[in-house]
């Protein structure tokens, strides 16, 4: 039987669209949004009208039957804490997706899903791996302060698939490999994976771990703190700092990492070392997973963007060949782990989740 699955994944500045006939693409589309388009917009989920339009159209234009779709899968927003898998989106979900703990495009994934899937019959709206899973172990949850604990936010979706893909190349089950993953891209998240479960993990988002593109990684706490009372930076200036400006924008003034890389091909020294700065800190942060895992480690797997750096790559690679073999998974398609983990739930090999209290972690 043939299942249609559209998969819709909103970014900052796009928002990737596809439809796939089980597992073969039929449609895909990366829909550019106009920056002054956006600015109309006070709110991202202000955002919500104005891209379910576009998504209809585009689908319309390119002669896409949206009466022939069985499930829609979004992208998952910063909701409540969630352990992985498929989610049907609910009343709760939605709510939760509308008071985000945070604002991200991602965040309008599941409502727009939701919408254009409350038109068809017999079609379910789900999310699936969102930036929020947490499978964290207890002990991995302190910091060193009870005023703050340690959150997974990371690229689970990436991360899962990935994991996934590789033990099926292996005839083995996930649950039965432990992996570290590192996902390199805009930011960075290296999760270590036990038996299908990611116990410990960066937050990649605004906290921890290896600077990026964009972001700080991990900030000598005490140099922060001085700069925040300094009264010469705003609050929104410092947070940009640690999201947005960070990395290779605050020392390089470009969040291209290819760019990076062809000015370190080039020669350019400064390009070179801060390029190595960032592979070192991605090595460092396996390691410490590997560790987590007690050296126990069937492979190190290296995805994302960055992951195409042949530089990068090398770079890593001699510091963490040691302790296991690394494998490396270049680029993301995030569209198709999307549209897979629709088609999963639609012949009956995998049991979507409700999203309540049951199944929101609260720790």
């Amino acid at each position: 039987m043939e299942y249609r699955i559209l998969a819709i994944n909103p970014g900052s500045t796009s928002t990737k669209v596809a439809v796939y006939a089980n597992a073969k693409p039929v449609f895909l589309k990366d829909i550019k949004h106009n920056v002054d388009e956006l600015k109309v917009y006070k709110r991202i989920s202000e955002q919500f009208k104005y891209r379910k339009k576009i998504i209809l159209k585009e689908l319309k234009d390119s002669h896409i039957d949206i009466n022939s779709i069985n499930a829609i899968v979004g992208r998952g927003g910063l909701v409540r804490p969630i352990e992985s898998g498929v989610y049907r989106i609910n009343d709760t979900l939605k709510k939760d997706l509308q008071e985000a703990r945070g604002e991200h495009a991602s965040n309008l994934g599941g409502l727009i899903a939701d919408d254009i899937a409350h038109d068809l019959p017999g079609c379910q709206a789900y999310i699936a791996d969102p930036v929020v899973v947490d499978e964290l172990e207890d002990v991995a949850r302190f910091t060193g302060h009870p005023e703050f604990k340690r959150m997974s936010i990371f690229h689970a979706l990436n991360q899962k698939a990935t994991a996934r893909s590789y033990a099926r190349l292996m005839n083995k089950r996930y649950e039965d490999l432990n992996l570290v993953i590192a996902h390199m891209g805009g930011g960075i998240s290296i999760g270590a994976h036990k038996h299908g479960r990611v116990i410990d993990v960066n937050q990649a988002l605004d906290g921890e771990g290896p600077f990026s593109p964009e972001r700080s990684g991990t900030l000598p706490a005490g140099a922060l703190v001085k700069k925040c009372f300094e009264g010469k930076h705003t609050r929104e200036e410092i947070l940009k700092w640690i999201t947005g400006s960070g990395g290779f924008v605050a020392y390089l003034n470009t969040n291209n990492a290819y760019e990076v890389e062809l000015l370190a091909e080039e020669g350019d020294e400064k390009a070179r070392i801060i390029q190595d700065a960032m592979s070192y800190q991605i090595g460092k942060e396996i390691a410490a997973m590997c560790a987590v895992l007690h050296g126990e480690v069937d492979a190190i797997i290296l995805t994302g963007g960055i992951s195409h750096n042949p530089m990068v790559v090398e770079y890593v690679k001699r510091m963490v060949s040691f302790i296991a073999p690394v494998v490396i998974y270049p680029g993301e398609d995030e569209m198709h782990a999307l549209a897979m983990n629709g088609l999963l739930v639609l012949k009956g090999e995998i049991q979507a989740k409700d999203y309540d209290e049951t199944t929101i972690i609260n720790k």
